[in-house]
């Protein structure tokens, strides 16, 4: 795994307009505490959930191809290793060129494939990171938290 730099991530955040594919249904998961803060932080936050027509009070899409309009950059909250590869497939498909996978970096040779296409094709791919450190404004806990990855030498570079 390649590790994203600072540019990548500064890359990510300056597109407003994100699909986050993956959010819950559920109020309280920290996915939409995820999508809260992006929307708070002034981007268009476009929820991706096959089995939910709106979260947030915005209209949730089944697949990251069916977004009108598309969305240049995806960050990806699914759980499980199978969910994140179906995702980054469907980012690649629709020419999302711009991937954040938040948590579920998992090791393997289905996702080093996927992630290693991406790569290959000029994608930004950031992998693991909270995204919350870095968003404009971010909370006081958020940039902490970002304070104590630097401290333990695990802040991108």
């Amino acid at each position: 795994m390649r590790e994203a730099s600072m540019k990548d991530i500064t890359k990510f955040l300056e597109y407003k307009r994100v699909a986050l594919v993956g959010v819950s249904r559920k109020r309280a998961h920290f996915s939409q505490v995820v999508m809260r803060e992006f929307l708070a932080a002034g981007y268009d936050a476009v929820p991706v959930n096959p089995q939910a027509a709106e979260i947030e009070g915005r209209k949730c899409f089944a697949r990251v191809a069916d977004i009108v309009p598309p969305t240049q950059a995806a960050l990806l909250l699914t759980g499980t290793p199978q969910t994140t590869d179906h995702a980054v497939r469907e980012c690649r498909e629709a020419d999302i060129r711009n991937i954040w996978v938040y948590k579920d970096v998992h090791e393997g040779v289905e996702h080093e494939k996927a992630m290693e296409l991406c790569r290959s094709r000029g994608f930004i791919l950031i992998e693991g990171y909270c995204p919350l450190m870095f968003l404009p404004g971010a909370k006081f806990f958020h940039r902490a938290h970002g304070f104590f990855v630097k401290l333990v030498g695990h802040y991108p570079l």
